[in-house]
């Protein structure tokens, strides 16, 4: 799919920026090097544990895998509509779009969760910290053995680096989620 060629694309360019070998990449997250060449080939696609994992050893935030335009106002502070870059983790049923330029520590994302998506069994690890709003539907959120199912008006917020995940309950409607990344610079 082009999704995943454009996210392997930008993988590879960050790990180059970075002088980093697949190898390296592969010893530091513990994924293969065949996978990892697969990924960044458009060959794969991968999980938003695979995406956090390789890009927290890169040192940066979800958000610069991100592509379409993100191109906001001159000015940098305004982020139009149809302007925003999206993140579709079509096998998951994940859709992101960055509602902010992604060359900050702060990202903020409109996320919405198909019926009963979800980002699976493994909990996500990774730096910074996550706060979030569900604004339709329903979202299970569990966080090291903490389970909560939030329903709209709902909030959470934690350390990313607590083992994380979570998923659309619902069999028939899609989850909205306003959801905020903050990631320490480099």
């Amino acid at each position: 799919m082009a999704a995943d060629l454009a996210v392997g694309q930008r993988l590879r360019a960050l790990r180059r920026e970075r002088g980093l070998s697949l190898k390296a990449v592969a010893t530091g997250t513990g994924l293969s090097i065949g996978f990892l060449s697969q990924v960044e080939r458009g060959l794969s696609s991968p999980s938003l544990r695979v995406l956090t994992q390789v890009a927290d050893l890169l040192g940066v935030g979800l958000a610069a895998l991100f592509g379409g335009p993100a191109e906001p106002d001159a000015d940098g502070i305004v982020t139009r509509a149809g302007a925003r870059a999206a993140l579709t983790l079509w096998r998951a049923g994940i859709t992101k779009q960055l509602l902010t330029r992604g060359d900050g520590s702060l990202s903020l994302f409109l996320m919405q969760l198909a019926p009963l998506a979800g980002t699976g069994d493994e909990a996500l690890v990774h730096d910074g910290e996550e706060a979030g709003l569900v604004m339709e539907g329903a979202l299970v959120l569990t966080v090291e053995a903490t389970t909560a199912e939030l329903g709209p008006g709902d909030s959470f917020r934690f350390a990313s680096r607590r083992p994380h995940r979570y998923r659309n309950p619902s069999a028939d409607r899609p989850a909205l989620v306003l959801w905020v990344n903050a990631v320490p610079r480099a």
